[in-house]
């Protein structure tokens, strides 16, 4: 098990200390044992003895008094070391039982500089959680600094993103008013009885690329508007929107609606469902095609909506790359009738309602995405 920087500390710290006390103990019994002079006086044989270590005896009871003086000596050394060491483990474990406290609390602020960048990385957007800053308090040390920087890069990183999603939108805005004149102008083109078979084949196409356009921009707007954090939620149950957009003309739809209540924006979610069957019908066979929706409240806390289709075999690798705008397998980027938008859209509304997404590719043909969003209390 790999012991955390609070835990190193401690042991470096308690480990220091009790090197520390072990050579002051050992000095200390060195000193004591050759410096420090011993004067015994005691009362023997009726006589008083006062004895020095060194001194050489010259009385009968000289040896008996030295052996004393020395017993005592090394009683007196046995107990300083053993007293010693005792008192050394006490403090030593107080010690280190305060390093590990003071340890903490030094590291605190660099828990909450952790603590902060996982919430930022963990979170179901992208680009939501730069909203959040440490703003640390304390002297302007170290930590402190590292803190202020963290911010700083905070702050940077959520105008840029904010600068792009605003220039989505704006360009969007703009580009529409040209499209709308455009469509007007085309539809009063192909009006009159007298225009030619040309001209209207050329008006038609024109028209056809002027609604692709059309999609395309609203595509963005929706992609812009769904990266942002969701601040209105309403009741929403995904079987009701089931029961009203899946529905298509040229293939099979299956829908198994059940129960599946989740708190939400009803605008975004209802584009949800209907990209995932819109995607579903247009990716299909020309025959005997089908699209399957279902939705149910799973037992651990999700609500669970699935759309299936038959269609075209689509190896697994590829999957992934389903959900970048502007991709769509085996397709030429600017033809079709879609705008390569539609699962990119899926993701960012479940990435804004803290959902998870998921496609596997069918063997026989076609995908099955899973979409899981909390179930509403």
């Amino acid at each position: 098990m790999r012991l955390t920087v609070r835990g190193r500390l401690t042991l470096v710290y308690g480990g220091l200390f009790v090197a520390a006390g072990m050579v002051l103990l050992a000095a200390i019994y060195i000193l004591i044992d050759r410096r420090a002079p011993m004067v015994f006086e005691g009362n023997f044989a009726g006589e008083s003895v006062k004895v020095e270590p060194g001194a050489v005896g010259a009385g009968p009871g000289d040896a008996v008094t030295r052996q004393t003086v020395e017993g005592f000596q090394a009683g007196t050394l046995y107990t300083l070391l053993t007293q010693g060491a005792i008192a050394l483990v006490v403090v030593s474990a107080a010690t280190i039982a305060l390093g590990w406290l003071i340890a903490g609390r030094m590291l605190h602020p660099l828990h909450t500089i952790t603590e902060t960048a996982r919430r930022i990385a963990e979170s179901p957007a992208a680009d939501r959680g730069l909203h959040e800053r440490i703003a640390l308090d304390g002297p302007n040390d170290e930590l402190k600094q590292l803190a202020d920087t963290f911010d700083l890069m905070l702050s940077r990183l959520d105008r840029s993103l904010d600068g792009q999603r605003r220039f989505i939108a704006n360009a969007s805005h703009e580009l529409r008013t040209p499209l709308t004149l455009n469509r007007t102008l085309l539809e009063v083109a192909l009006e009159p009885e007298t225009a030619s078979p040309e001209v209207r084949q050329l008006g038609t196409t024109l028209l056809a690329i002027n609604d692709r356009h059309g999609r395309l921009i609203d595509g963005l707007l929706l992609l812009a508007r769904s990266e942002r954090e969701v601040t209105e939620r309403s009741y929403v149950d995904l079987a009701d929107i089931v029961d009203h957009v899946a529905v298509a003309d040229t293939v099979k739809v299956v829908a198994e609606p059940g129960e599946a209540a989740v708190l939400g924006d009803p605008v975004l979610l209802e584009r949800l469902v209907q990209n995932l069957v819109e995607n579903g019908v247009r990716h299909n066979v020309p025959e005997n095609g089908w699209v399957q929706v279902s939705t149910r409240t799973r037992p651990d806390g999700w609500v669970e909506l699935r759309v299936a289709n038959s269609g075209p075999v689509v190896p697994r690798y590829e999957v992934p790359g389903l959900f970048q705008p502007f991709h769509r397998y085996n397709r030429e980027r600017l033809a079709g009738p879609g705008a390569g938008l539609g699962l990119s859209i899926v993701q960012s509304v479940v990435e804004a309602h803290h959902g998870r997404v998921h496609a596997d590719a069918r063997d026989e043909g076609g995908l099955i995405v899973t979409v899981l969003l909390p179930r509403a209390p």
